[in-house]
């Protein structure tokens, strides 16, 4: 059912835009800015597309933006989906399913978190280089199309090396300097308590946050390249001493923008297929 579903949603994406991207962007929140950058866009809200989620999260546009930046083509989801919003894993993953088959090979992933290393701070941004997936709530449970990819996927080089360093050689060339470290997936809504901050650092985590990794395991599954940039909006709890709030998340993310923009931009100026 899913495939016909993405099939039926990528057919009418190309009909409707004349486009044909090879690399997808996911928006993080407070992070739509790098669609500013696009040109030759045309805009599709996700109430218009097929079986489409709708995002409900403050900080977040509804619409999928196809357009260039450099001479790459590229699709971005202004707005992603969260586990937290009720929403099924299927559910929340399915865009990344049409984008596979509108013709995408790689998979950019931006999103806002809190950092645990305690050598970061606010504003910085992170390359993902391993997640941890605490709750191991996993995107492919159920049964498997072999259409869209194999029963077991390996997840040993879930995040590019080749993407990710040219980015680090980008990150120089621009005057960018990311961090670089492994990403926590936490289910949400709730920020995560101090005792929970502390056992994600025992267990090698530098960032915790609620997205990504869903997107990331079914990129893997899909044959997808994928690069992952963190912009840490807060300390974790426990090392931020005072209370998290989503409109400071949002005001985090929206001063770092310009320089995830600058860094993303160069990374796809300089893209090899």
């Amino acid at each position: 059912m899913q495939y016909e579903k993405a099939l039926n949603a990528a057919e009418y994406l190309a009909k409707k835009t004349k486009r044909m991207p090879t690399v997808g962007i996911i928006l993080g929140s407070g992070l739509g800015g790098i669609v500013d950058i696009m040109t030759d866009k045309v805009v599709m809200p996700y109430e218009s597309i097929p079986n489409f989620p709708k995002s409900t999260v403050l900080g977040h546009a509804h619409n999928l933006v196809f357009g260039r930046i450099g001479e790459l083509e590229v699709v971005a989801m202004q707005g992603r989906f969260h586990y937290y919003e009720g929403l099924t894993m299927e559910q929340l993953t399915y865009p990344v399913y049409v984008m596979k088959l509108l013709g995408v090979k790689s998979l950019i992933i931006t999103n806002a978190c809190g950092a645990i290393n305690e050598t970061f701070a606010p504003g910085d941004l992170m390359i993902i280089k391993d997640h941890i997936n605490i709750f191991n709530i996993n995107p492919l449970i159920g049964e498997n199309d072999n259409r869209f990819g194999p029963r077991f996927p390996d997840m040993s080089e879930a995040y590019s090396k080749k993407r990710i360093e040219h980015a680090k050689k980008v990150a120089k060339e621009v005057g960018v300097e990311p961090k670089e470290g492994v990403y926590m997936f936490y289910s949400g809504p709730s920020y995560e308590t101090a005792a929970e901050i502390r056992a994600f650092k025992v267990l090698g985590a530098d960032v915790v946050g609620m997205s990504t990794v869903p997107e990331t395991v079914v990129a893997n599954y899909l044959g997808m390249e994928v690069l992952a940039v963190a912009c840490i909006t807060n300390m974790a709890t426990g090392i931020q001493k005072e209370k998290h709030s989503h409109q400071q998340v949002l005001l985090a993310a929206n001063k770092a923008s310009e320089n995830l923009c600058k860094f993303i931009g160069a990374v796809l100026q300089n893209w090899e297929e």
